[in-house]
């Protein structure tokens, strides 16, 4: 029996009434088996000192640019044409964001990849992991690369404020028109 055959058998059982791409997920998960291996390689191979533990300061900067990175590459509007060809646009979801549907056409790897790219929780363990490694490698520009995605998650949740509170001043949110009736034959 082919490892292929495994996955599929192994995929039945696991979500028998429902489409899970396993064997995707076991590609994703070897990428990034892969690149936290590369990570590691070029750690050791330049011999670069890593820290015992990061300091406070750098887990709060790095988990406010995760989570500014993840939501830019997943939901942003600009950022779509790296989901394109994983994912098919659905609606707006505000806020320059949109939401997109996993392409279920394919191989289960464009399906897996599809989840990672358009889910901001999914994504942010590789953001992260890369920020860390980079954090290790090149602290200096990986904290201004990081600073300036803080800054932007800042400016963002300014942004939500100011308008909520413009909408405070003016009232309250104004209710949508009634719809027109059809015109009469």
């Amino acid at each position: 029996m082919t490892v292929r055959d495994r996955v599929a058998r192994l995929r039945r059982a696991y979500a028998p009434h429902e489409h899970r791409p396993l064997g995707g997920y076991l590609v994703a998960l070897g990428a990034y088996a892969g690149v936290t291996a590369g990570l590691t390689g070029v750690v050791r191979a330049t011999r670069t000192p890593v820290p015992d533990a990061p300091s406070t300061k750098d887990v709060v900067l790095l988990a406010i640019a995760t989570h500014k990175l993840s939501r830019l590459l997943t939901k942003d509007a600009i950022t779509s044409p790296l989901r394109a060809p994983f994912t098919s646009y659905d609606h707006p979801i505000g806020s320059g964001e949109v939401m997109e549907q996993v392409r279920d056409q394919g191989s289960s790897t464009r399906h897996a990849l599809g989840e990672l790219l358009s889910c901001p929780f999914c994504l942010a363990v590789w953001v992260a992991t890369g920020l860390t490694g980079g954090l290790v490698l090149a602290p200096r520009l990986t904290r201004l690369v990081a600073t300036a995605l803080t800054a932007v998650a800042a400016s963002d949740f300014l942004q939500l404020a100011y308008a909520t509170a413009q909408q405070t001043a003016n009232g309250g949110p104004h209710p949508a028109p009634p719809p027109t009736p059809p015109p009469a034959i």
